[in-house]
């Protein structure tokens, strides 16, 4: 290991740093190359400008797993919404006895935090409360790249209806890139519990020629186009329509549309793009707004 790199190692733990001097350190660590704040070009490093400059409060609440869904309900419907049977600010106050079988446990304010409960007779609940204690002590913005929209959410656990398609073992997640509005093209994620794999694809539903996982963790094999691909575009841009970029995720379930989330910076602005270049060619999508004069950062969408 290089001076510089264990240096950056070193730096990149001290998470409390200034977000203008902390994302260097971060991106740098993660791509082996410079950050451009003044002039960022490739689409991770305009998700590192984002972090650090683009701080509409509305942030907080599209992050938060049970927030976003009064923003969803307005702008498309609660039709869109999966089943919530409770949020809980501390892991004892879950009513297990009142649980169907199935079920899943978020957290609110952090990402990958979930729980997959397919029968809860086996589940053992002092473990699982001690999980959700961890989680609930964790802040997603010290926790990762100091990603700003999570760092006001408060701690809470969201229980959701468990969702299935037919006899796959695991949902397929698509994940529309939208920009400005517009949807480029979409991530699509499958079988997350044996050999979890993902691909990207046109609006067509074409393979891309782009991906940021190494080929073995790949769709290699032909997906088949969800029926209600279309639905689902338009739905992203309609919620996406006020930011400069954010990645809209859905379910479809035997064709009907289920929101996943909203994510404003995907893996943490940390995975470039292969081949390289397209981290310019998709970071060309992005159109960041402009900082003000006398303007630190941006607290208001256009």
């Amino acid at each position: 290991m290089t001076i510089r790199r264990f240096s950056l190692r070193m730096l990149r733990k001290i998470k409390f740093l200034p977000p203008k001097i902390y994302a260097h350190f971060l991106y740098e660590y993660h791509t082996g190359k410079k950050l451009n704040l003044e002039n960022p070009v490739e689409f991770n490093e305009k998700i590192q400008w984002l972090k650090v400059f683009y701080h509409p409060t509305i942030l907080n609440q599209l992050v938060d797993k049970y927030a976003v869904r009064a923003y969803v309900e307005n702008e498309i419907g609660a039709q869109y919404l999966n089943e919530v049977y409770g949020v809980y600010e501390h892991p004892k106050d879950v009513p297990y006895e009142d649980l169907p079988k199935q079920f899943v446990i978020k957290a609110t304010h952090a990402s990958s935090f979930n729980l997959i409960v397919t029968d809860k007779d086996k589940l053992n609940k002092t473990k699982t409360n001690k999980l959700f204690k961890r989680w609930l002590g964790k802040s997603q913005y010290y926790r990762t790249g100091q990603e700003w929209a999570y760092k006001d959410v408060q701690p809470r656990l969201i229980v959701e209806k468990f969702l299935i398609d037919g006899e796959q073992s695991s949902l397929l997640d698509y994940k529309f890139y939208c920009f400005s509005g517009v949807a480029k093209f979409l991530e699509v994620h499958l079988d997350r519990v044996q050999s979890h794999k993902r691909g990207f694809y046109n609006l067509n539903f074409n393979p891309l020629p782009f991906r940021y996982v190494s080929i073995d963790k790949s769709i290699s094999s032909k997906i088949k186009k969800p029926i209600n691909l279309e639905e689902m575009i338009k739905l992203s841009e309609i919620l996406a329509a006020k930011f400069p970029f954010v990645r809209v995720d859905f379910y479809s379930i035997k064709g009907k549309t289920i929101f996943g989330e909203m994510t404003f910076y995907p893996s943490d602005g940390r995975k470039d793009f292969i081949p390289e270049e397209y981290n310019k060619i998709i970071g060309d999508y992005i159109d960041l707004p402009k900082l003000k004069k006398g303007q630190s950062v941006i607290t208001k969408i256009n």
